[in-house]
């Protein structure tokens, strides 16, 4: 029963501590603290989250005024913005980096047998991409970019079943997205959709030398001589379906295997687009419905950046920074979860923006979620106008 538990005390229930203790010792998170211990600071990052707070002041103040309910929610004592501040440069921001894939892992399971929009596949499909997150050159010297600003890279390995983020690398703003492909893990027999930026043949190689698939467009000066071609229905936009290899000399040096090439006219825009996989046995459009389905994680991207906290950041070290990318990843993961598991019809949006202004109601998440109409997860994104964008 969670009569007389607060939204947030009962969100904070689906957080496995057992297992995120083992990650504290294995960092030695919890050594010499006398306040503020990881799981408080995470409860007080998670807080900020939800709540849209922006500094440190905000959030001292906002706890502040509910002193009675602080313990309740699993603060020993009052926060003071002096030591969440020198808890996020000091403590090792892996901690909230496993924590962020503990929680990760477990959504994903929950999400496995979610559809995957308009395609009928029962293996993983990932789409790859980065986004870049500005901050000032004079506050944050270290992610040096360019001359006059600085910036960080959050590379996203995004699980279409569920627009669920799995796998999640910061690098500074300098980081080329194909150097990604070098840190990411690879499955055998899963998909993965990327755009042009990540074409590089010896990579991309290797991911089919592991037995994956991938999905990617190809460059106009991309030089490939034709193998095979099969009958197509022009009628449907796809223009060719063909066999080829590469035939420039350090293309077919580093990718020695043939291609398919996929060629089709969008009815739309008009656009013809080219694609490459190494997948012979999916039918041409729904290999271009892989690729329009990569556009989730861009969408991705604009929504954990107008609803998470991570444009304004509580301190200015690398440490710090990446200490509030892994607890706002977190607490997206964990609304997910809570999503899935109470069944609840809302969309995140919906979630997050009950959860903003009611986090110290004393009502079941069940009820609170109630009245929330019966949005699907389509509709935590904008319309998509554009589908196919490099």
């Amino acid at each position: 029963m969670n009569v007389g538990k607060t939204l947030f005390v009962q969100l904070m229930e689906f957080v496995p501590w057992t297992s995120f203790g083992r990650i504290v010792v294995r960092y030695g998170g919890n050594t010499r603290v006398r306040r503020l211990n990881c799981a408080e600071q995470f409860r007080v990052m998670a807080f900020a989250q939800l709540t849209w707070r922006e500094s440190l002041r905000d959030i001292e103040v906002t706890l502040g005024v509910h002193p009675n309910k602080l313990y309740g929610m699993g603060f020993r004592h009052i926060i003071r913005r002096s030591t969440l501040a020198d808890a996020n440069e000091s403590r090792d921001w892996r901690i909230w980096s496993d924590l962020a894939a503990l929680l990760i892992k477990r959504a994903r399971k929950l999400y496995s047998e979610t559809d995957l929009v308009g395609l009928d596949l029962k293996n993983t499909v990932y789409a790859l991409d980065s986004t870049t997150i500005d901050l000032c050159l004079s506050l944050f010297d270290w992610a040096s970019f360019r001359q006059t600003k600085a910036a960080v890279k959050m590379h996203t390995l995004l699980d279409l079943r569920g627009s669920i983020p799995a796998f999640i690398h910061i690098s500074n703003g300098k980081m080329h997205d194909v150097n990604m492909l070098d840190v990411m893990p690879v499955e055998a027999g899963s998909f993965y959709v990327m755009d042009r930026g990540y074409l590089d043949f010896a990579r991309l190689f290797v991911m089919h030398q592991c037995g994956a698939f991938f999905v990617t467009r190809a460059k106009s000066n991309t030089r490939m001589r034709r193998i095979y071609s099969r009958r197509t229905n022009r009628q449907s936009g796809v223009i060719c379906d063909q066999t080829v290899v590469f035939t420039g000399f350090l293309a077919a040096r580093h990718y020695p295997e043939q291609l398919r090439r996929i060629r089709f006219k969008d009815p739309t825009t008009g656009k013809t687009l080219v694609f490459l996989t190494n997948n012979f046995a999916l039918a041409p459009l729904t290999i271009v419905t892989l690729y329009k389905n990569r556009w989730q994680v861009e969408l991705f991207f604009k929504w954990i950046k107008q609803h998470l906290r991570i444009k304004k950041f509580l301190g200015n070290s690398e440490n710090a920074v990446k200490t509030q990318i892994g607890c706002a990843v977190s607490t997206y993961v964990l609304i997910a979860m809570v999503k899935k598991e109470l069944q609840i019809e809302a969309s995140l949006y919906t979630l997050l923006q009950i959860l903003s202004v009611s986090v110290f109601e004393k009502t079941q998440l069940l009820c609170a979620f109630r009245e929330t109409g019966d949005q699907n997860e389509q509709t935590d994104f904008p319309k998509q106008l554009k589908v196919f964008e490099s």
